[in-house]
């Protein structure tokens, strides 16, 4: 039982990188027992040793132990999880939920991308699945151990099982917002998220120097204009009927954070770009609507951590 006679005996986040490790201290200092789901041996290894560690903006760091393992025969029965992985993991996930996740129980994805909340729901079902999008950023130091970067709003679809998951966040200091339309939610995160993350993981450059360049400005108002045009075709009514402004915000807010894409091709990891500039040139291309800067930026992106020989991905 959680905090205040919350119905919550566990909360499973489903991945060990930066935010993971991050919302595992906050949510573990708030009282929550925490268990975390991965597969990374080296990050396993420092969870288990050390519990979730994390770096405030001064310095100081604090450690939560937390439960970890790799093996879902640890974790029958849960109830409530948060969805943390990398859009190209969603699959691996939807399957380790099937497998653990009580038929009453919640799924919440705060990740990056379109297409996540749908291969979570053929797993497990709509009614166990809700939608969501954070501005909390956080960089990986190390194996279970991260950085807080700017405090943002977890912004969450409303859901009838969602209460007791709300409240947890709140509780752990997470800025908590309930919308009622998911796609708004999705697509205002989609139009931050193909303009910042492709220009600093191809700039290798923090958040705040896309706007004290000239042209990397020039190029984040052109990626946000034409992701919104998508939106648009889509029928979606953003956050913001100005994209620049609400994507410059943003650069603002988090001018000192690396981006997750940014860190991933600093790491030779694989990136979400398939689900961000990749959805919106898909997306694009069902409303004939053009898309040459997201089809630019995926396929740069691909080849800054593709494998020499491998042909996948992108098409032109």
């Amino acid at each position: 039982m959680g905090k205040q006679g919350i119905q919550l005996d566990s909360i499973l986040i489903v991945g060990i990188g930066a935010l993971a490790t991050l919302f595992a201290s906050r949510l573990g200092r708030a009282g929550y027992t925490v268990r975390m789901l991965g597969t990374w041996p080296d990050g396993l290894a420092a969870l288990r040793t050390s519990g979730a560690r994390l770096v405030d903006a001064a310095g100081s760091e604090q450690r939560v132990p937390v439960a970890v393992s790799d093996d879902l025969r640890d974790y029958q029965g849960i109830r409530y999880a948060l969805v943390l992985v990398k859009s190209w993991q969603t699959e691996r996930a939807a399957r380790q939920l099937a497998g653990c996740l009580t038929e009453d129980g919640l799924a919440l994805t705060l990740q990056n991308g379109l297409g996540n909340r749908e291969i979570l729901a053929a797993a497990l079902g709509l009614e166990r699945v809700a939608l969501g999008s954070t501005t909390t950023g956080a960089t990986l130091l190390g194996p279970g151990l991260a950085k807080s970067g700017s405090e943002g709003v977890v912004s969450i679809e409303a859901h009838e099982r969602l209460g007791p998951l709300q409240q947890a966040l709140t509780e752990a200091y997470f800025q908590v917002e309930v919308v009622q339309d998911a796609r708004t939610l999705v697509w205002s995160k989609l139009v931050v998220s193909s303009a910042i993350n492709p220009l600093t993981a191809i700039l290798r450059i923090p958040n705040g120097q896309l706007l004290e360049r000239p042209a990397a400005r020039m190029l984040l108002r052109a990626l946000a204009e034409e992701t919104a045009a998508v939106a648009h075709a889509e029928k979606i009514k953003l956050a913001s009927s100005d994209p620049i402004r609400m994507v410059e915000n943003v650069v603002l807010q988090t001018a000192s954070n690396h981006s997750s894409m940014f860190q991933d091709v600093q790491r030779g990891a694989p990136t979400e770009i398939d689900a961000i500039c990749g959805a919106v040139v898909r997306a694009g291309r069902r409303h004939s609507v053009p898309t040459p800067m997201n089809q630019a930026c995926w396929q740069l992106v691909q080849a800054l951590t593709q494998a020499p020989g491998n042909t996948s991905g992108s098409s032109l």
